[in-house]
């Protein structure tokens, strides 16, 4: 039987493509406190603002390329079954080439409504006020902002359980519920383990790889074929 490999993904997979994570070490958002950007009260209070921070970073996305990590996982595929689970808003997995992935955290080249969170549009321009749905309600990024229910977390709960490996690349495990994640795997899963600082231990069966994605990635891929 094919062996599945459950990915956690995070800021520190994108980041050798060019990608800021856009928070700083003070915690602020390119300048800006969280909530003010990222949250459905700052959305409220400065729709423009808000607006403006996403059509930056969709941007940025646009003139960016997905890197050798993204591909190898992708090849991956072609010997298990590689479930991607990331906190990235990216598409660059996708346009690497993978093909089962869920976004936790939303996706910056789509919006919805306002009215309907199933109304979900592709979107690769800038996104203002007075962009409307078919209902005629404001559109907003499709990106779960802080203190809103990640929605695709029981999905991701459910792939975790059926793991054989959990590969975790570039994140620092404090964000929840995506941290949690990994108290859903069966007992006695290998881990592994990829950051350059990583923060992470007791846990049985665990192999921290203290690299960036690009090269990690290269590291687990020959123990687990080798």
């Amino acid at each position: 039987m094919t062996k599945h490999i459950v990915v956690l993904t995070g800021a520190g997979m994108s980041a050798e493509s060019g990608l800021k994570t856009f928070r700083d070490a003070d915690g602020l958002w390119e300048g800006h406190d969280v909530m003010q950007v990222a949250s459905l009260y700052g959305f409220k209070t400065n729709p423009e603002l808000v607006l403006d921070f996403y059509n930056q970073r969709r941007r940025q996305l646009l003139t960016v390329e997905p890197n050798s990590a993204h591909y190898a996982l992708a090849q991956l595929e072609q010997d298990f079954r590689i479930s991607i689970i990331t906190q990235n808003i990216d598409d660059l997995h996708e346009r690497a080439g993978s093909s089962d992935i869920i976004h936790l955290h939303g996706e910056l080249l789509k919006v919805r409504s306002t009215f309907d969170d199933t109304d979900i549009l592709e979107w690769k321009t800038d996104l203002f006020l007075g962009d409307t749905c078919k209902n005629g309600y404001q559109l907003r990024p499709h990106v779960v902002w802080f203190g809103e229910d990640v929605p695709m977390m029981k999905n991701a709960i459910e792939i975790s359980q059926t793991a054989d490996i959990l590969i975790i690349i570039g994140t620092s495990m404090k964000v929840y519920p995506a941290a949690g994640l990994i108290h859903y795997i069966p007992e006695n899963t290998p881990i592994y383990f990829i950051d350059p600082n990583p923060n992470i231990s007791g846990h049985n069966y665990l192999t921290v790889i203290s690299e960036k994605a690009t090269t990690g990635i290269q590291r687990v891929i020959n123990l687990i074929t080798g």
